[in-house]
């Protein structure tokens, strides 16, 4: 009787344990106000090899939001705005086993294809590495952008409904003026709901 309860007991707190994984992977920092600031930059959001090569998405859609990402890049450069790229890398141990048992081992610290895809590996000039959906949520964004002095923000990558959307949501959260390139960002599924949720939240989609 003690050793089943033990069982139940030990199973009780993987569940928890996974759940509070789930609970981080999608979770939505607040972090403190940015106050009045006049700098813009150009977030690009997992534009990894792992994703963007072996990901769901159609190469007819990945030419198209390639583009966009191209001239926002461009356009960023031309008026000295920063172009910061975000990897995702799972490195909490619940969120690591989460991401072996869902989600193909992709993207776990240190494994193959975390690094940018070589298409975009020219293009930012900071690189910062992510823990969740949320690219605020280590605080060394927010300490990135504080020392460039930005509050606009644009954004671009995958996937609408994951990382752009949650991303998008914690900047907006912090007072940050946000616009989601649409068409510079690529979706596995119908994002009219995370459109709408970003909306909601006075994201501006482009």
């Amino acid at each position: 009787m003690t050793f089943g309860l033990s069982i139940g007991a030990g199973a009780l707190l993987l569940i928890l344990w996974l759940g509070d994984g789930i609970r981080r992977i999608g979770a939505v920092s607040a972090g403190k106000p940015i106050g009045a600031r006049d700098g813009s930059a150009l977030l690009l959001i997992d534009l990894q090899s792992v994703f963007w090569e072996r990901g769901p998405y159609s190469e007819a859609s990945k030419q198209s939001a390639a583009a966009i990402i191209h001239s926002e890049v461009a356009a960023a450069r031309a008026q000295n705005q920063p172009v910061i790229a975000v990897r995702q890398e799972w490195s909490i141990p619940s969120t690591k086993v989460l991401a072996k048992l869902t989600m193909k081992g992709q993207a776990i610290e240190g494994s193959e294809g975390t690094e940018l895809a070589g298409l975009f590996s020219s293009y930012p000039d900071y690189v910062i590495v992510k823990r969740v959906q949320d690219s605020f949520e280590t605080g060394e964004l927010d300490a990135l952008l504080e020392r460039l002095n930005v509050g606009q923000l644009r954004l671009v990558g995958l996937d609408l409904n994951y990382c752009v959307q949650k991303t998008a949501l914690a900047a907006k959260k912090r007072g940050y003026d946000v616009t989601v390139v649409k068409h510079g960002t690529l979706a596995a599924g119908p994002a009219d709901v995370a459109e709408m949720r970003m909306s909601s939240a006075g994201v501006a989609i482009s």
